[in-house]
């Protein structure tokens, strides 16, 4: 499967906090940037934290899946397994708070696969997951 990048700008209150996250935590290279933005590599993806005065927390309520209230909006990546692993131990050692911590979603059932959400500094909800088989991101 090849798929052409996206961009997704987001807003943030503070940008040296979005560096660092995003940047330190995350490990997204860092691209072009000004006093009011900053491109980073996504994987591939071009992501745009755009500092955003008097910014109140982007949440707009959660919808149960499989026992979990999933935030709502929230944006992400599907990694590869190992990639996922790697990701999920350098949050939990960066002290990162887990809106719901990595496990096994829908197990024993079509779409399978590895999940995480958590927040940015900035409120914005992140889901990172994962397939055993890549096969199964759209199993009904």
């Amino acid at each position: 499967m090849s798929l052409r990048p996206f961009h997704l700008a987001f807003p943030v209150h503070d940008l040296e906090a979005a560096r660092a996250f995003w940047g330190g935590v995350i490990g997204c290279p860092e691209g072009r940037s000004s006093a009011e933005w900053i491109d980073f590599d996504f994987h591939g993806h071009q992501i745009v934290a755009h500092l955003v005065a008097g910014l109140a927390a982007p949440d707009s309520g959660a919808n149960p899946v499989d026992g979990h209230d999933v935030p709502v909006p929230h944006f992400g990546l599907v990694l590869t397994m190992d990639e996922w692993h790697a990701l999920a131990d350098r949050l939990t050692t960066a002290g990162v708070a887990f809106v719901i911590p990595p496990h096994i979603r829908f197990a024993g059932q079509p779409g399978e696969q590895a999940t995480m959400f958590f927040r940015d500094p900035s409120g914005n909800a992140i889901e990172m997951k994962a397939f055993a088989d890549m096969g199964q991101l759209f199993a009904r």
